[in-house]
């Protein structure tokens, strides 16, 4: 078995990229580690720094180098693999100076120097993928790893890689919440809650806003709505709902998406795993618009689940206009028993323990030593 870490208790390195939708799951398994009494890293690039603030602060960060062939010129993708090959060498001296028990890699480029430095060293090391369609990262790594975690489920896995399904974990602050009591729609104040994520949103900015000033007056004069939107959407998204008479909260990132989640009456949302997987476990109907530029179409392999459960609606962004969405949006809050119902699928569709079996997965590892 591998040993303990400096201060005798057992050491996690988990390896996550820059993004909520990888830092939100690795972070929830940070919680129920240290909850058990280890001890934990977290090895992340700038952009995932700025997720750190959530983490518990028992948790180490280390920072590394960000790599991706993705962005940048023919020199910068040139530079890419030199920059990769220093990420892994610091990571193994690294390893070597405080020896992991286990290394879990949550996917994106900064996970590459981690989960090479485990495989060179032997330790025990598993992915998580969040998807229903393994990023790139992961892929490359899959048969380099004891197991991969999968948050949807099914994923489509490379041949010889073993798959187990845990669900997505989701954090503290949205189990809290778990399946809070649904107000269905009626005669009174409604509440829409409207989320993008970090990349495509804008589509989201120009139709939502039209959709919702378009609804009969009876229902719209009860609604209010928090609209998260890029900064540089922010301003006409405001003025679109100001223009309608509608109460309204736009901003590029809400703190407290756990809450508004569960006293709302709808969510308009992309189809990223973190967002399904809070949706479910709150448990409230949704809209749901999967990000037609996603690697392998992976959001729509995310919403699987949730529609078929009856819990959520998809509309294709390439089907997306403002007719399509408010007659949706009609849909659910005209009808308050099918409401009900969409959130109670909802929550029978959840995995409010996915951090829990994730973090099970992590100590049987441990246990079996060197890998």
């Amino acid at each position: 078995m591998t040993g303990p870490g400096m201060n005798g208790a057992p050491h996690l390195l988990i390896a996550a990229g820059g993004t909520g939708g990888h830092m939100f799951p690795a972070q929830a398994l940070a919680e129920v580690m240290l909850a058990r009494g280890w001890r934990v890293t977290l090895s992340t690039d700038a952009r995932g720094a700025r997720y750190a603030g959530g983490f518990s602060h028992a948790v180490a960060v280390r920072q590394v180098a960000s790599a991706t062939f993705a962005r940048g010129g023919v020199l910068a993708r040139a530079v890419v693999p030199l920059r990769i090959a220093g990420g892994v060498l610091g990571a193994v001296l690294a390893l070597r100076r405080d020896r992991p028990s286990v290394v879990v890699g949550f996917g994106g480029y900064p996970t590459i120097p981690a989960l090479s430095a485990a495989f060179l060293l032997r330790l025990p090391r598993m992915i998580h993928e969040q998807n229903g369609v393994l990023g790139r990262v992961n892929r490359l790594f899959a048969r380099r790893v004891a197991l991969v975690a999968c948050g949807t489920w099914p994923t489509d896995l490379p041949e010889g890689a073993t798959g187990t399904h845990t669900g997505n974990p989701v954090r503290a602050a949205v189990l809290e919440r778990a399946g809070a009591p649904y107000i269905p729609p009626g005669d009174y104040p409604l509440s829409i809650l409207v989320i993008g994520g970090s990349q495509g949103a804008r589509i989201l900015s120009d139709v939502v806003p039209a959709a919702i000033a378009a609804l009969p007056d009876a229902l719209r004069r009860h609604l209010r709505v928090s609209h998260q939107a890029r900064p540089e959407d922010a301003d006409r998204v405001t003025a679109a709902y100001a223009r309608a008479g509608i109460g309204a909260e736009v901003a590029p990132f809400f703190r407290d998406v756990p809450r508004r989640m569960s006293e709302a009456q709808l969510i308009i949302s992309r189809a990223g795993a973190s967002s399904v997987a809070d949706i479910s476990v709150i448990g409230r109907p949704a809209i749901l618009i999967p990000f037609a530029a996603a690697t392998g179409d992976h959001q729509s392999a995310n919403a699987r689940g949730l529609v078929k459960a009856g819990a959520a609606i998809l509309i294709p962004e390439s089907a997306l206009d403002a007719p399509a969405l408010g007659a949706q949006i009609r849909a659910v809050l005209e009808n308050p028993k099918a409401a009900v119902k969409m959130a109670h699928n909802a929550l029978a569709n959840a995995r409010p323990d996915a951090a829990t079996a994730l973090a099970d997965l992590v100590e049987q590892l441990a246990e079996k030593g060197s890998a």
